[in-house]
């Protein structure tokens, strides 16, 4: 695959990932908005989340669309590029395999633990 096909792949998939951002919180994703995938040789982050966008989406974004999987030196690129405040999260796919997101254990936990608080609140 040529380099620049890679990077379109790439570059593909984390514009998904903004647009399924922007779908759940209902802020516009795009150049100049709250939310937007981070243009290519930019470094930090993947999908930029700003002001109200950040405040709500408290993760820093890695996205990954290659064929061959590196793990642990994802996980250490995503938690090198974390902002404060936030959890890191990994969004991983290649051809033909469904998308997928890693992140730390204990912010799975906190966060499940949070939306059973936000559940029986609602019941109540």
């Amino acid at each position: 695959m040529k380099t620049s096909s890679a990077k379109a792949k790439g570059r593909r998939f984390q514009q998904w990932v903004a647009e399924k951002i922007s779908d759940l919180l209902g802020i516009q994703c795009g150049k100049d908005q709250l939310i937007e995938s981070r243009e290519s040789s930019q470094s930090g982050v993947d999908v930029k989340l700003i002001g109200e966008a950040a405040e709500r989406f408290k993760f820093s974004i890695e996205c990954k669309n290659q064929e061959k999987f590196s793990i642990p030196v994802w996980i250490e690129q995503a938690k090198s590029n974390q902002k404060g405040g936030t959890d890191w999260l990994l969004f991983v796919t290649k051809n033909r395999y469904d998308k997928i997101v890693i992140m730390d254990a204990e912010a799975f936990f906190k966060l499940y633990e949070r939306s059973i608080k936000n559940e029986s609140n609602r019941i109540r």
